[in-house]
């Protein structure tokens, strides 16, 4: 599979990744052994980046992540985290955390950007992952608090990759204009996008994307299914977009690209992976990936050749915009093949 280099650091992250949210008990129960066999099963495929948070299961993403890799020879694989909630005691427990993961709420989120906040969190993520290191380190839905994360929390991160203690740094949001922001005022490295360089949403070429180009910076890409509305050959009502059921137009704008994606040999969730990787800043597509089945079929679609005149047709048919780049997902020079 191959690598590209998060740019201007020592990262190379393999081209498609793997999201740990799911096995964090995302929405519902995901046994031991079927999150275990998942990173087993993406370490087979080729897959040598893995994405993970403290809010993703209050912990218990990591602490799977990391017990799936502790045995794994460690200059072989990159793990990204996130920092900004700090996981603290809950005083008053109702017995399921309540922002959807089926965990015991013994534990709650509290937002924490500052030096100390970003410190704790990362000490904390190593003991729960018994890593010895992380590899990159987003700033987690910074939205609400840009002054503090600008001024506290990235200076405290820069600091460490510049002592080498971290190989890049960022942020990871679901909007792209403060993620722009990030890139042209901050010392990020590279940013997680979620859901905003998508079939059904290129809002991103108007901030981050040409920040990203201009500041000779990254760009990984998550959400591109939009919550699952594009992950399926044929999309129907009552699918989710953006974690909410699809609106009417929006179902009928993804049959529309999936009848194009059916004349020229593909398949809408095909050319939802491969979408992103046109665009010359994105390094990486990472897929939430649950059980040993969803990794399968996420490294063969990823896997399949998508032809550039579909890009081509769904322009003409302005069911993506026309501003969208036409590079080859085969022609690219971000990185290496490994």
């Amino acid at each position: 599979m191959r690598r590209h280099k998060i740019p201007h650091t020592p990262v190379e992250v393999t081209e498609l990744g793997f999201g740990a949210s799911v096995i964090g008990n995302l929405y519902r129960v995901t046994a031991p052994a079927a999150a275990a066999a998942a990173v087993d099963t993406a370490w087979s495929a080729g897959i040598r980046y893995f994405d993970t948070a403290p809010h993703y299961g209050l912990g218990l993403s990591e602490r799977r992540l990391g017990a799936a890799l502790r045995d794994r020879p460690r200059e072989q694989y990159v793990v990204s985290s996130k920092a900004g909630r700090l996981l603290v005691p809950n005083e008053h427990p109702q017995g399921v955390d309540d922002q959807g993961f089926v965990v015991r709420d013994d534990l709650r989120r509290q937002w924490d950007f500052s030096r100390d906040g970003i410190l704790r969190s990362l000490d904390e993520t190593l003991e729960r992952t018994g890593l010895d290191r992380l590899d990159v380190v987003y700033l987690h839905d910074p939205d609400d608090h840009w002054r503090q994360a600008a001024d506290e929390a990235m200076p405290a991160l820069a600091e460490l990759r510049d002592q080498g203690v971290i190989g890049a740094i960022g942020a990871g949001m679901n909007q792209s204009a403060m993620l722009a922001r990030f890139l042209r005022e901050s010392a990020a490295d590279v940013v997680m996008l979620a859901g905003r360089y998508t079939l059904l949403d290129q809002s991103a070429l108007d901030d981050v994307l040409p920040a990203a180009q201009e500041c000779g910076k990254g760009v990984v890409a998550v959400g591109v299914f939009n919550s699952g509305l594009l992950s399926e050959d044929r999309p129907a009502e009552g699918m989710k977009y953006d974690y909410r059921d699809a609106p009417t137009d929006l179902v009928q704008r993804a049959l529309a690209i999936a009848e194009v994606c059916e004349r020229y040999g593909t398949t809408l969730p095909a050319a939802a992976i491969a979408f992103p990787r046109t665009h010359p800043a994105v390094v990486n597509v990472t897929l939430g990936m649950r059980t040993a089945e969803q990794v399968r079929r996420n490294v063969e679609l990823h896997a399949r050749r998508v032809p550039d005149g579909l890009w081509d047709e769904l322009r003409a048919q302005g069911l993506i915009r026309a501003d969208v780049p036409t590079t080859s997902q085969d022609d690219r020079v971000l990185g290496t093949r490994t």
